[in-house]
């Protein structure tokens, strides 16, 4: 099984407010289906999340009465992004099932408190694909709080442990520093994860409320740790995320899990 994530910056305009980007994820949705493997699929929420959550400042938790509507108004708008990219999925002919994380789970002062892995369990037993996706979602210490696609990916990961991790992203993979901002950046194929530490990634400038590509890193070092390896691939790419699915030659980088 691969435990695959679609990025909030493949799938969406990370600049412009609920800006859906339909013809890429149609694209990835037909290497998905094209690959013919068994997937666990987190999406992250991009602009239709990101925005809104710092707007109403809701990584604080709910402090005051009127970040509550803010909280369901980033649901409802992450819940439109869902709507899309499943219809993207079945059109495909891929069966997937959305699971969305405030009724599964539960934070507590923003990490993972519980969470109902047997519904991923049984939606894969019968052949379908469980979708989750970065959500808000109830906090015991904080009221609610932001539920990431990262947290998603390292539970899910934890839980399962897949084949393979994918995170699917806008660069290539790894550098040696931000690419973005950094003409020297030099491209990394393959690192151990105890090497990880010492990269130096500078945080993006775009709106993000769950730490960016800094958060992502601790996120795929705790993955690599579990001893999965972890694949970071530019989904911009034609064919790039389907290659990897297939074990063929391509540009990524791969993040080696831990051996014993």
């Amino acid at each position: 099984m691969f435990l695959v994530k679609l990025g909030g910056s493949i799938i969406t305009d990370k600049a412009k407010e609920g800006t859906f980007r339909h013809e890429t994820v149609d694209r990835l949705a037909r290497e998905i289906k094209k690959a013919n493997k068994d997937y666990i699929l987190v999406h992250g929420a991009g602009s239709f999340g990101h925005i809104l959550a710092k707007q109403h400042r809701l990584s604080e938790g709910l402090t005051e009465p009127t970040q509550i509507l803010g909280f369901a108004q980033t649901h409802a708008s992450v819940l439109r992004l869902n709507s899309l990219v499943m219809d993207a999925l079945i059109h495909q002919g891929l069966p997937v099932m959305s699971l969305p994380p405030h009724a599964i789970l539960e934070l507590d002062n923003h990490q993972l408190k519980t969470m109902d892995f047997t519904v991923f369990s049984d939606y894969l037993k019968r052949g379908f694909i469980p979708v989750t996706f970065g959500d808000v979602a109830l906090d015991s210490q904080l009221g609610g709080s932001i539920c990431s696609g990262d947290l998603l990916m390292q539970a899910l990961a934890t839980q399962f442990h897949p084949e393979k991790v994918v995170f699917v992203m806008d660069e290539d993979g790894l550098y040696t520093a931000n690419p973005k901002t950094d003409p020297k950046a030099t491209f990394i194929e393959t690192i151990a994860v105890k090497d990880i530490p010492r990269l130096s990634t500078g945080l993006d400038t775009r709106t993000d409320v769950t730490k960016g590509m800094q958060g992502k890193l601790e996120t795929i070092t705790r993955i690599a740790q579990l001893g999965i390896d972890v694949i970071l691939v530019n989904g911009n790419v034609k064919d790039r995320v389907y290659d990897i699915l297939m074990g063929n030659p391509s540009r990524f980088t791969q993040i080696q899990g831990a051996r014993p």
